[in-house]
Order: structure tokens, then C-alpha cells, then sequence
């Protein structure tokens, strides 16, 4: 009777175990969306903060001409025509503050126009 209770309690044990290994990870969440407008010469806003590691996607919305982003330091490019919309999708593996540059020449303050990006823990 004893040798059945502790074939028993031991079954249990590793069904437990096994149940609590398998279990599968939570799916990482949706990717936070940022809507970043950009006009003659400005972004609009102007810094945006995210999180090391969590997936972002950056909506680029034109409301004059064509413009861009591009976040040298990163690697990270996006362009939008006129009128139009661009998304950057990205997760941010290095904390700091980078400064994004238009990257389509938009006029005479187009060397002015920047996006701080703020990557915190």
C-alpha cells in the first residue's frame, strides 16, 4: 500500500511538472503604436520615449510634402510621400537618446527638423 502511494504521489508530481514546463509563454503584446506627423520643418512631437526591448512602430504622417526619419545610430530608415503615411517597425535592443534626421530634403529648414528618441529600461 505504501509502494502504491508513493508510485502515486510520484505520477502526480511529474504530471505536474510536465503540465508546468509545457505551458506555453504568453505571446509578447501588440507593438506600441507611436503617430508621428511630420511638416515643414518640425515633428510633431518632437521626442517620443519607448522601452528597451518592447516592439514599437512609429506612424509617419505627411502633411505637406514628402519627408523621412532616419535614426543614423539604429540603422532605421523610413520615407512617406505627400499627404501620405509610413510606418517604422522596430524593438529597441540598447538604451540612450537618438536624434533622427529628415532623410528627403523638404526646404530651406530641413536640416532643423529632428526626432529625439528616448530609450529607456
Amino acid at each position: 500500500m505504501k509502494i502504491r502511494y508513493v508510485l502515486l504521489s510520484t505520477v502526480l508530481c511529474l504530471v505536474f511538472a510536465a503540465s508546468y514546463i509545457a505551458r506555453p509563454t504568453a505571446a509578447q503584446g501588440a507593438p506600441k503604436r507611436i503617430e508621428v506627423t511630420a511638416s515643414k520643418f518640425k515633428y510633431e512631437p518632437s521626442e517620443v520615449t519607448v522601452k528597451k526591448g518592447e516592439p514599437v512602430v512609429i506612424v509617419l504622417k505627411s502633411t505637406d510634402v514628402a519627408h523621412g526619419i532616419k535614426f543614423k545610430e539604429l540603422n532605421l530608415q523610413a520615407k512617406v510621400d505627400k499627404g501620405g503615411t509610413g510606418e517604422l517597425a522596430f524593438t529597441p535592443d540598447k538604451t540612450g537618446d537618438y536624434v533622427g534626421h529628415c532623410s528627403v530634403f523638404c526646404g530651406a529648414g530641413h536640416g532643423s527638423m529632428t526626432l529625439t528618441l528616448h530609450v529607456t529600461e
